[in-house]
């Protein structure tokens, strides 16, 4: 509360200025806003302590919020690293073939969003494009990117479109999610006010984060990088409640440490998993859904340091009731790359990581004396009914990890990848969606100035 009283926050954004004295806020020449606490406490107490966000599917439809823990997909790459480490620019095909990835996962409802930024997209319509061969291929809660105030209205109509909702009825259910992060020290820029102003002036959930890092855009120390995190999160969440009152919004921090050696982000340190351990703490404390995550490393290939960095990341955001984790599959190299080979590896993880989290159930059933009275000193448990009736839901059953008798160990992990990743995608069935709202989502992409040739091209994929 003092940071924002004392140093405040910079809105680059006229919009978001003229929101803010509006409002009985002072802000300087330079943009500069500065809160008292009323000011904040009155804003953020308005921010609801669930958001909903509909699918496709309403199977998959997500109430964010509680003691619920949800996972996203990653997001933000630009490129693929290949199963030798090599890397290469990401592609659509490579954008689709992850959203059908996820699309099979059962431990996922959200879909969507940016899995990897492929080349080969008009940057100026990334995010619709982009949230258009979601909807295609996704029956889950399809969350979009960011945009300036065009896009973002193209989204809501391609949002409108598939859903067959009119605008009225989209605020009254929302079905689609944003992410607005702040620039940290202590900013907001002007495309991510336009994303936000966008998503709340039709109803729909908005996550906010701040990507600290501690020793470059934030202090060392990582009291002081949770401190400004937390500024930045609430006067941005105060802003989203002065332009919308009671607007579905998401307490989120993406924050770690830099390297003091080389200055880089160091995503998969154990500094960054305390930064999400406090995120679901300062959520909880302002009553609001929280985000962060996920399964992350800076390792530079599929080796040791990717996986037990990806562990204590994962685990720390799903063992303190993260509400969505994002992130939380195949990113590598500090976010410059994602792998599918290591998507795979962290859907184990998190495979195991519900496991150990959901703990041990202490009944009769689960101690059975009578069993082991019928068993006795040196018999064995392996025939027993209750063994039968027990094994699979009590032990976890891995998909890739090798157990049992030694053996090639590394070839059959690899393998035992490369057989997951293909059952995975060869189970997948795109979703049907009537001619007739197909021809209305590519109404909204025709109009924009998009060349139908390109839009056939993306509806082959």
């Amino acid at each position: 509360m003092r940071i924002l009283n004392r140093t405040g926050m910079k809105f680059h954004h006229p919009d978001a200025v003229k929101v803010l004295k509006s409002h009985g806020i002072f802000v300087n020449p330079e943009g500069i806003a500065y809160f008292t606490e009323e000011q904040i406490m009155k804003y953020v107490k308005m921010a609801p302590e669930y958001v909903y966000f509909g699918a496709a599917d309403p199977v998959y439809s997500v109430k964010i919020g509680g003691n619920k823990v949800l996972n996203a997909p990653s997001m933000g790459a630009t490129h693929i690293m290949e199963k030798d480490g090599a890397v290469r620019p990401a592609t659509v095909e490579d954008f689709v073939k992850m959203i059908k990835l996820f699309e099979q996962n059962e431990n996922y409802h959200i879909n969507g969003g940016m899995p990897c930024q492929p080349e080969n997209v008009p940057e100026e319509w990334s995010t619709l494009l982009m949230y258009y061969l979601a909807l295609r291929h996704s029956q889950k809660a399809v969350w979009a990117g960011s945009g300036n105030y065009e896009q973002m209205e193209a989204v809501i109509r391609m949002c409108c479109a598939r859903f067959g909702l009119s605008e009225e009825m989209l605020r009254k259910d929302p079905h689609v999610l944003c992410m607005i992060n702040t620039n940290t020290p202590l900013q907001l820029d002007v495309n991510m006010t336009e994303t936000m102003f966008t998503m709340l002036k039709y109803g729909q959930p908005c996550g906010i984060a701040a990507a600290a890092m501690a020793g470059t855009t934030s202090p060392v120390t990582l009291a002081g990088t949770i401190a400004i995190a937390n500024a930045e999160v609430i006067a941005t969440i105060a802003l989203a409640q002065m332009y919308a009152p009671g607007s579905p919004v998401i307490y989120g921090s993406q924050s770690a440490n830099a390297d003091m050696s080389t200055c880089a982000i160091a995503i998969g340190s154990p500094e960054g998993a305390l930064c999400y351990k406090y995120c679901a703490e300062m959520a909880r404390f302002y009553g609001i859904p929280s985000r962060a995550g996920g399964a992350l490393t800076d390792a530079k290939s599929l080796n040791a340091q990717a996986g037990y960095e990806s562990m204590m990341t994962y685990h720390s955001c799903h063992q303190n009731g993260i509400n969505v984790i994002f992130q939380s599959a195949g990113m590598m190299e500090s976010y410059l790359s994602v792998s599918y080979e290591k998507m795979i590896v962290d859907f184990e993880i998190i495979d195991a990581v519900n496991r150990f989290d959901r703990d041990i159930e202490i009944n009769e059933e689960t101690i059975p004396e009578d069993v082991i009275d019928e068993v006795g000193p040196g018999g064995q448990f392996l025939m027993e009914e209750h063994t039968f009736e027990y094994c699979k839901k009590e032990s976890m059953l891995p998909n890739i990890s090798v157990r049992g008798p030694k053996q090639e160990a590394a070839k059959i992990f690899d393998r035992n990848i490369e057989k997951r990743l293909n059952q995975l995608l060869d189970s997948y069935q795109q979703p049907e969606i009537d001619k007739e709202v197909l021809e209305k989502m590519r109404a909204v992409m025709l109009e924009k100035g998009i060349d139908a040739s390109y839009i056939s091209m993306l509806d082959e994929l």
